[in-house]
């Protein structure tokens, strides 16, 4: 029995070392909502409310999940007696979307358990990796080529390129006149429509890794039809929010791997369904980024552990966004590879003392 006592929400606030430019927006101080849960014994587990300031990434903000973690989702667990943390998955059924304020509780509590277990959570979610191949991304900000130098030093085994529509092919030759052998993709974040199809597939030649999601979030047609014209592979993101959007998305052939966001599809167990299915249709997949601190990075390196996922994630070190993480062993790159944590849990210690200096406002709950 996983006994739950008490829960603290903060809502931290981290200036980034650099503006990250997407299409979609610009992210200058990454805000974000820290989710502590207590058992008996005092032990802790954290997760990470992944959402931004503003619905430009998806229809959940800070301010959206910090309601619904108040007023609906933790006390959906008062007086639960949960005996494993996939239970979690099923209690919050019920609510409709809000898929990343479930993902910081129920990411949490698989922390915990896994430290009452005395595991590395690596272990309880049958993980088979000891580190993983660490993939990194560039905004529209970046020096390209200054950029691609420095962290082709460091061995990253992908760039993500975020690009402007109609530039795609100058922004890749420019990453290819520096690195010749590193796997390049471009992360199209829905802005295409039909349309634009023509202009995708005249870019096949640039033997690219893959494309991520490049028509809208509901659109699985497109996706196929562009599947079936490039050799190039798809890859769809925003376009799954939960098990049965992956498998939709497998069955209709509308990609060729999925890139899964523990936050965008609602915790563990979610992404531990799309896994199911992704093995038995041989499909690769990846772990995405989403400007996380070391807590939610720690977490999305134990899921990258996992078996089928064999494609290089956002999985880049902790100084990349940050002068300071809010963990006390920052994740490091080394020959293009993150070490999978081997402590019970997500394996990593918090700076309690920089956490609180970044909370800004905080809420306690007792269950």
């Amino acid at each position: 029995m996983i006994q739950l006592d008490q829960a603290k929400v903060r809502h931290v606030s981290m200036k980034l070392k650099k503006p990250f430019q997407t299409v979609n927006g610009l992210v200058v101080t990454r805000d974000t909502l820290i989710v502590e849960v207590y058992d008996r014994d005092g032990r802790v587990g954290y997760g990470e409310c992944v959402a931004f300031s503003d619905p430009f990434y998806s229809p959940e903000t800070t301010t959206t999940a910090w309601d619904q973690l108040k007023n609906f989702l933790l006390p959906m667990l008062n007086k639960k007696k949960l005996k494993h943390p996939s239970e979690v998955d099923d209690i919050f059924s019920g609510v409709k979307g809000h898929q990343m304020a479930k993902a910081s509780v129920e990411t949490a509590i698989w922390d915990l358990y896994a430290k009452q277990q005395g595991q590395p959570l690596k272990e309880v979610l049958g993980g088979v990796r000891d580190e993983v191949e660490s993939g990194v991304v560039l905004s529209l900000m970046d020096d390209i080529e200054e950029q691609v130098a420095e962290y082709n030093k460091k061995g990253y085994k992908r760039f993500k390129l975020k690009v402007q529509k109609g530039k795609e092919r100058e922004t890749i030759e420019r990453v290819k006149n520096v690195v010749t052998d590193t796997p390049i993709m471009f992360d199209g974040n829905g802005m295409y429509g039909p349309e634009d199809m023509l202009h995708l597939t005249q870019l096949d030649d640039l033997d690219l890794l893959m494309i991520e999601q490049p028509f809208r979030t509901d659109d699985y047609y497109y996706h196929n039809q562009l599947k079936t014209q490039m050799k190039t592979p798809i890859s769809l993101d925003e376009s799954i929010e939960s098990d049965h959007d992956a498998f939709q998305a497998i069955e209709l052939e509308a990609c060729d791997n999925i890139n899964v966001k523990l936050g965008r599809v609602g915790g563990y167990q979610q992404a531990l369904n799309i896994h199911g299915y992704a093995k038995v249709a041989g499909m690769p997949l990846w772990c995405g980024g989403m400007l996380e601190t070391g807590i939610g990075r720690a977490h999305n390196v134990a899921l990258a552990s996992l078996e089928q996922f064999t494609l290089p994630g956002d999985l880049s070190e902790s100084e990349r966004y940050w002068e300071e993480d809010i963990i006390k062993q920052p994740f490091k790159v080394k020959k293009g590879c993150v070490k999978v944590p081997d402590k019970p849990g997500i394996g990593v210690t918090v700076n309690e003392k920089l956490l609180d200096k970044r909370t800004i406002r905080s809420f306690d709950h007792v269950f």
